[in-house]
């Protein structure tokens, strides 16, 4: 099950061709016998998806959880320990509901300060290392700082980007398919 924000649910893609869809392909081609879910809701951040990950556990029972949340949060300024304990929980939740977990890691453009940026991209190495978890340690690695790679907004991944952010998830969760 795949829980994040737009950058997850394809937003301003055309249907199919956001990273999510991508990963049913390529698991297909690993004759990997998995059933993705794509949980993620635009606008998403960590206390929305906290207040419904029991929810969306108890209907798919997933096996991984792909937990990409936190980027609209940053974007908000939201408080640093109140991102960190909505991931936390989640996380929780999904532990306790049997279900391993991939946390997705995300970065804030400069403007928001040093402080503030370190603070935010650090809950996600906290986290994974408090509770064992893989890490995607930046969900746009290798072109987030490549206005090609975005729409007109200069937010979301654009089409060309999708298969990108593919292959930094693929790095992790393969590993994680194999040893199930």
């Amino acid at each position: 099950m795949v829980y994040g924000d737009s950058l997850s649910a394809g937003y301003g893609l055309p249907q199919k061709t956001g990273w999510v869809s991508m990963l049913k392909t390529q698991l297909k081609k690993q004759q990997a016998v998995y059933q993705i879910i794509n949980a993620s809701i635009s606008g998403e951040t960590t206390l929305g998806g906290l207040n419904r990950i029991e929810k969306a556990l108890k209907r798919h029972h997933p096996n991984i959880v792909i937990v990409e949340l936190g980027a609209n949060d940053g974007l908000r300024g939201l408080p640093i320990k109140s991102i960190h304990d909505n991931l936390e929980a989640i996380v929780k939740a999904c532990k306790q509901n049997k279900a391993s977990i991939l946390l997705v890691g995300m970065r804030l453009p400069p403007n928001y300060g040093t402080a503030y940026t370190k603070k935010f991209s650090a809950i996600y190495q906290q986290i994974a290392k408090r509770h064992e978890l893989r890490l995607v340690p930046f969900l746009l690695a290798g072109f987030g700082d490549k206005p090609e790679y975005f729409q007109e907004d200069k937010m979301h991944p654009n089409k060309n980007a999708q298969e990108k952010i593919l292959n930094n998830v693929w790095k992790v969760l393969h590993k994680m398919i194999v040893s199930y």
